[in-house]
């Protein structure tokens, strides 16, 4: 069993080789995620373009427009003349409008409610609650000035302190760079066997090779040998660039992260073989490659929308797919340590045995008579 499982393997070690399509997937894909989603996509709102009017002109009013200038999130600009709020934010020269009312300082010093308004473009709902959340943390810095300054409680003070635990800075790339191993593998590993597998249907030589008298296990095995290692090298380049490029604390256990690679790139490539099987055609192992390995990926992984947001029928279906858990796992062990990871792997093991076993028996229906 051994001597054959090797034979396969370095059968399809030198196929590889010979293919330049075959690696320049597995060595410039994971950069290309990599640069795209860790450089470039930055989910943190900064330097927002926002227009003031400061109809107090006190020392309160400078005081908190300094304190929105300084955050480093707005780039604030005075506005003169008429107000046309809604002309200003619809041109899209702004993200739209901080107001300062009249006795500003006076009503914080007779502790009053101070009035100050900022209007926002609900065109853009994502960028608009960022914004929410960031005034709210300005306005709580400027009333703990006010209350210093004026020797009461301050009139923008709030009841809650927040602390964010395992990214205390909010920081989206400490969000986004630990789940680019869900997307290389979910995608990376199901095109590589699948694609090159199916060739060998178009060319004729799988039928040659199921013709032998090596067990459906074995070829299975053998094949998927190779591309676990390409896919395994790729993660881990994935997972130092992460740790030493852009210092992403990895505070879980490293062994259990190996285990969640390992069993997510089996179910994967066994996914690309069983792929294989079903279309015998490129063209058509290339669409099923994306629609069951990338759009999970980015849809009902959580990679980028939550799935405490979506619908209950959805949520209950991203339960099939392997990306959510091991999305779970890899974020929970590189910012949390860890955590109830115990349904995760049970969910990555089945799916593991599940995808093994439909594509060897695949391969044994197509060998039998």
């Amino acid at each position: 069993m051994f001597r054959s499982v090797y034979a396969i393997a370095m059968k399809e070690y030198k196929h590889i080789l010979r293919d330049p399509f075959t690696l320049a997937v597995t060595l410039a894909l994971p950069m290309i995620f990599v640069l795209f989603f860790g450089f470039i996509i930055d989910l943190d709102y900064k330097h927002i373009p926002l227009n003031f009017q400061d109809n107090d002109k006190s020392k309160f009013s400078r005081m908190f427009l300094r304190e929105f200038s300084s955050s480093g999130y707005f780039n604030l600009k005075p506005f003169q003349g008429s107000l046309f709020t809604d002309n200003l934010v619809e041109s899209g020269n702004s993200g739209g409008m901080l107001i300062i009312n009249h006795n500003f300082e006076k009503n914080i010093k007779e502790g009053k409610q101070a009035q100050a308004q900022l209007l926002m473009d609900g065109s853009d709902n994502a960028r608009a609650a960022i914004m929410l959340a960031y005034s709210q943390g300005i306005a709580l810095a400027a009333s703990q000035n006010f209350a210093k300054l004026s020797g009461g409680e301050g009139n923008f003070a709030q009841p809650v302190r927040s602390r964010f635990l395992f990214n205390p800075e909010l920081n989206s790339r400490w969000f986004i760079v630990p789940g680019l191993n869900t997307i290389i593998i979910g995608f990376l590993a199901i095109i590589l066997t699948a694609v090159t597998v199916a060739k060998e249907w178009e060319n004729g030589s799988m039928e040659l090779l199921l013709s032998t008298p090596v067990s459906p296990a074995e070829i299975v095995v053998g094949k998927l040998l190779p591309y676990f290692v390409m896919t395994f090298f790729d993660v881990m380049l994935v997972f130092v660039m992460a740790v030493l490029v852009f210092r992403i604390p990895f505070e879980g256990s490293f062994m259990l992260y190996l285990i969640a690679c390992w069993l997510y790139i089996t179910g994967a490539l066994a996914l690309g073989l069983l792929i294989s099987v079903a279309t015998r055609a490129q063209q058509a192992a290339i669409q099923f490659a994306f629609a069951l390995g990338l759009l999970p990926s980015f849809i009902f992984s959580g990679f980028i929308f939550p799935i405490e947001n979506m619908p209950a029928f959805f949520r209950w279906l991203t339960v099939i797919f392997p990306q959510r858990w091991f999305l779970q796992i890899s974020r929970s062990l590189f910012l949390s340590g860890g955590g109830a990871l115990f349904i995760p792997f049970v969910c990555l093991s089945l799916f593991a045995v599940i995808m093994i076993f439909a594509a060897v028996k695949n391969f044994k229906t197509d060998v039998e008579p």
